[in-house]
């Protein structure tokens, strides 16, 4: 058990990334017009020109906070780090999520704004999933520490 975990904690450092560059969602402003392709990064490199503290929130929740636990819980899991920092991590995870509520936020105030063409890609899918199973390795690792 201990192994699987390892493994697909360590997974996470690579699909993260993924999730990063993959498209988010993809926008236009009338449906005649080709639809864009919006991802975290290039979303962060707008946000950085236009609304800086906006950019280091969503900085904050789509990077560091998942990379973070996702780094602390390999610390745990190969003994570097104590256990009793798991509810530290179980922060971040909570963190990581109000990037997720932040996005469905967007896409709903986007989709009531008329005139705008918005749909979901599969990063908000990945990201959602990669966050997920953060939280499930999180509490496996608690389980199994106990035992």
């Amino acid at each position: 058990m201990w192994t699987t975990l390892r493994i697909l904690n360590l997974s996470l450092l690579v699909l993260f990334p993924i999730a990063w560059f993959a498209p988010l969602m993809r926008a236009a402003m009338l449906p005649i017009f080709g639809m864009d392709e919006i991802s975290v990064i290039s979303g962060l490199q707008s946000l950085w020109g236009s609304d800086v503290f906006l950019a280091l929130i969503v900085t904050t929740f789509a990077i560091f906070a998942p990379q973070l636990k996702t780094i602390g819980l390999a610390l745990v899991h190969f003994d570097l780090l104590k256990a009793k920092t798991l509810p530290v991590l179980g922060y971040l995870s909570k963190l990581a999520m109000a990037d997720i509520f932040l996005i469905a936020l967007y896409v709903v105030v986007v989709k009531g704004a008329g005139h705008v063409t918005v749909e979901g890609g599969w990063r908000l899918y990945l990201f959602t999933g990669c966050v997920l199973a953060s939280i499930l390795i999180s509490t496996l690792t608690a389980k199994t520490l106990r035992s």
